[in-house]
């Protein structure tokens, strides 16, 4: 069936959220019996915690986050010290093979053993 055929059912206006004073008035004058209330009491849910432990609490992940962002600048500046020996080390290597490469025969053994320089 085409969409063209279905009819366009029109859904009514959402309702405006309750304001402050509102939710307030309805707290206030809600029974100590209402479910909401005697299913929270009866749950196994924990208390509020003290003030007290969630400011250690804050003050530990702080702590953590502080060490972790000093750990991370640390470890990119020794990542940054580690590529510039590497290019030292490559340069050294390079300027080592050229170095290291047979230079054109300018001696020769007599029968001796003893090295004599070509003129």
């Amino acid at each position: 069936m085409s969409s063209k055929g279905k009819k366009r059912v029109v859904l009514p206006t959402r309702p405006e959220p309750p304001s402050v004073e509102q939710i307030l008035e309805d707290i206030r004058s809600t029974q100590p019996s209402d479910p909401m209330f005697v299913l929270l009491a009866e749950s196994n849910l924990p208390a509020p915690r003290k003030k007290e432990e969630s400011e250690v609490k804050s003050e530990r992940l702080y702590q953590q986050s502080h060490s972790y962002v000093e750990m991370n600048q640390r470890l990119q500046k020794a990542c940054s010290l580690l590529k510039a020996k590497c290019e030292e080390l490559k340069q050294a290597g390079a300027t080592l093979e050229q170095n290291i490469r047979p230079a054109p025969k300018a001696e020769s053994a007599d029968s001796n053993g003893d090295l004599a320089w070509r003129n």
